[in-house]
């Protein structure tokens, strides 16, 4: 079948102030990469607000939309911001999640790559932070268990920090398992190996700051394996591509190879539980070749196995 890219130009009008390094030209960089690759291109649509409610309550997601300004630039903490355009893209980017869930259980496409911004693994139920609106991950999970019926869905997260979003609306959901390998120490300070969820269902894999590619697969394998005993009937992953070793926010030391890795990894995992359904959304990654280097290397993985 297909792999699907799911992007809008909407996510272009979210505008962060100059020197903020979750920047329009991301997006730019990264679609201009995967240009040439022979995927079934989709628009993103917005996102409904009742699926919206299955991570954020009314109030905040009300807050969110109070809070874009008609001109400028409004800071919401000291790293997430909102311009003119902002609540648009970020119901297109949570729209996104869903419609890559919605095609790859219809088995229109065998998996799907949504490139957006901002990202969202940040965003926890009540509080938008570090570049993030809504929890894109976490509802891309929520919609699997709870419209199309699946009993068990992973979270996947290998951005270099941790997704603390993603980890508190996931906290008390048991047909979710949330994995997520980040530096630490590192912002946000959350991620800590004894952080478990409450059903059990969240598994941390901190990884030391000049650690490369080695220590990655040592925390992974293992983790692959209970994934496997999990069964998950759904992937879902949270892409970000800054432990790349070029990226200005962190230190780890990953290589391209070492993205191939963990996305064959996981779409070996898939395949073997999942029917090799896989979605996957864009978190980070803040410099701009290696960014789009490395996400075109996880979408050409994404298509080879689906081809």
């Amino acid at each position: 079948m297909a792999t699907a890219l799911i992007t809008h130009a909407d996510a272009l009008e979210h505008v962060t102030p100059e020197g903020h390094p979750e920047r329009v030209a991301r997006l730019e960089h990264v679609l201009h990469a995967l240009q040439p690759l022979d995927l079934k291109r989709v628009t993103a649509p917005e996102v409904e607000i009742a699926d919206l409610r299955r991570i954020h309550p009314q109030t905040y997601i009300d807050r969110i939309a109070a809070a874009e300004p008609a001109s400028g630039q409004h800071q919401l903490d000291a790293d997430t911001w909102m311009s003119p355009g902002s609540w648009r893209a970020g119901l297109r980017g949570a729209g996104a999640a869903v419609q890559a869930v919605a095609m790859v259980m219809s088995g229109e496409v065998d998996n799907a790559f949504s490139a957006m911004r901002p990202p969202g693994h940040h965003a926890e139920r009540e509080t938008p932070m570090g570049f993030c609106l809504f929890g894109n991950a976490a509802l891309a999970a929520k919609v699997a268990l709870d419209v199309h019926g699946l009993s068990r869905v992973a979270v996947l997260d290998f951005d270099v920090h941790h997704g603390n979003g993603t980890q508190d609306l996931l906290w008390d959901e048991p047909r979710a398992l949330f994995v997520s390998s980040h530096q630490m120490p590192l912002w946000p300070g959350t991620g800590a190996a004894e952080e478990r969820g409450a059903h059990d269902n969240v598994l941390n894999l901190p990884l030391a700051p000049g650690s490369a590619g080695a220590e990655m697969r040592a925390a992974w394998t293992p983790a692959l394996e209970r994934l496997r005993r999990f069964a998950p009937e759904l992937v879902v992953i949270s892409a970000g591509f800054d432990a790349h070793q070029d990226d200005p926010l962190a230190q780890l030391n990953w290589s391209l190879e070492d993205f191939r890795w963990i996305t064959r990894e996981i779409l070996a995992l898939a395949h073997q539980t999942a029917g090799g359904r896989v979605v996957s959304l864009m978190e980070g990654g803040y410099d701009l070749a290696a960014l789009s280097a490395a996400a075109r290397a996880h979408v050409e993985e994404l298509m080879e196995a689906g081809a």
